[in-house]
């Protein structure tokens, strides 16, 4: 599990950079994001001894299973904000999602809601901040990514 954190974390800085400059989410990183962790989070539960699995009963195929239908789940909440307003997210927000959301769902329902929802926080806190000091307008566009990113390790951290 440590692994595919790593994985997601090494994928996830450069993305930072990236959608910071262009706001833009590239493929070339977002799927190799989604597949190392889904790959990484495979082994660990091939791997892994039932009592570090406690919770799901002593076997690790429904933590796996959850932590795939999580990033789904995220995914398809991301692509009905997508078709909702194809100006404030991109088809990269949708792909990280994925990525996201598997591994916050590895760690629960629970987690991936709060780490899915902390994005948005932070991304207000960062809006609310760059109007009241007249940086930018209700108009601006901020690229919505690094806080994807930032609210998932924060929730993953701090759970």
């Amino acid at each position: 599990m440590l692994a595919a954190v790593c994985w997601l974390a090494a994928c996830s800085v450069p993305l930072v950079f990236i959608d910071a400059a262009v706001h833009r989410l590239p493929d070339v990183l977002t799927v190799p994001a989604y597949v190392g962790t889904v790959v990484l989070l495979l082994a660990a539960a091939a791997t892994a001894s039932p009592e570090s699995f406690g919770t799901a009963g002593g076997h690790p195929w429904p933590v796996l299973l959850r932590a795939v239908l999580g990033g789904f789940a995220l995914a398809a909440f991301y692509f009905v904000l997508l078709l909702v307003s194809p100006a404030s997210m991109g088809l990269g927000d949708v792909k990280l999602a994925a990525s996201l959301g598997t591994m916050l769902a590895w760690f629960g329902w629970r987690i991936l809601l709060v780490g899915g929802f902390a994005g948005f926080a932070l991304a207000g806190l960062y809006g609310a901040a760059l109007l009241v000091t007249h940086r930018a307008t209700r108009k601006a566009q901020i690229p919505f990514g690094p806080f994807m990113i930032a609210g998932a390790f924060l929730v993953i951290l701090i759970r």
